[in-house]
Order: C-alpha cells, then structure tokens, then sequence
C-alpha cells in the first residue's frame, strides 16, 4: 500500500515540476557565421547578398537599402512574462548602387528601452453611448423601393 501511495504522489507532483522547466523559444533566423564571414563590403550586390544569405527578416521602413536578419531567443516560467536572454541583429547597408556598403552586427545590450505612450489620439466626431449606438439607426430605413433612400432593386449586393 506504501509503494502505491508513493507512486501516486510522484505521478500527482510531477506535472508540477515540470511546470517549473522554462520555456525557451527562438524567433527569427541568423544565417551561419561562416557565411556572414563571406559577406565582402564594396564587392557584392543585394542579389549576391540574398543567394549567400537568404531572405531578411525586414527591410528598413523608410530606406529599402539596408537589410536585418534578426534573432531572439526567449525564456518562459510558467505564467510569467517571456524574458529575452539574447538577440542578435545583423544589419548590411547597400549603396546606391546597390553594393554592400556596410556591414553591421548588434547584441541585446546594444537594444534600447523604449516606453510606450499611454495617450490616445482625439478623433473628429461624436461620442455616442451605448444607446444611441444601438438605437441610432431605428426608423432611418425605408421598405424597398419605397419613398427616398429606398433605392429599390436588390439593395446593391
């Protein structure tokens, strides 16, 4: 009887313990240091840099000339936020020409904290509450084909 209750006090407290093991995911992709190692500023173009390397992860949002391929790497406890434990960025610049101009690698520490701003915009127009929401369209429809704004037909759909 002993050994049966040990065995289902284990089974009971192991899911448990495993809920204690952290979660850790990895987002993104990092091409191969051997390849970055490749990487020839002034000599290679972005069609070189994409057959080498593979796609980016992004593309600048105001200059399609410089290219990111990011990754991160998160650790999860339980029900507690996600914690990052590394992050590498690797940014190539082109020139104009479209020649590997610039070549640059980032870490975590090099991350900057931004807050976000808990403000909202103000928009034009008017606040309604819940009952003039719901009951603001009665009666502002007519029968088909009946009187102005009935339009007839099938409605347009």
């Amino acid at each position: 009887m002993v050994p049966t209750r040990r065995l289902l006090g284990f089974l009971l407290c192991a899911p448990a313990l495993a809920a204690c093991q952290a979660r850790v995911e990895t987002h993104g992709f990092m091409p191969n240091p051997q390849l970055i190692s490749q990487v020839e500023v002034g000599k290679q173009n972005k069609r070189q840099i994409g057959q080498l390397l593979g796609t980016p992860s992004t593309v600048a949002t105001f200059d399609n000339d410089v290219w990111y391929y990011i990754t991160q790497r998160t650790e999860n406890y339980a029900f507690f936020q996600p914690e990052i434990v590394d992050q590498q960025v690797l940014a190539i610049s082109f020139d104009d020409a479209g020649t590997v101009d610039n070549v640059h690698r980032y870490t975590l520490a090099d991350g900057k904290i931004v807050d976000m701003v808990s403000r909202t915009t103000p928009t034009v127009g008017n606040e309604l509450t819940f009952l003039e929401q719901l009951f603001g369209n009665v009666g502002r429809f007519t029968d088909k084909g009946s009187g102005a704004g009935g339009g007839g037909g099938d409605g347009g759909y």
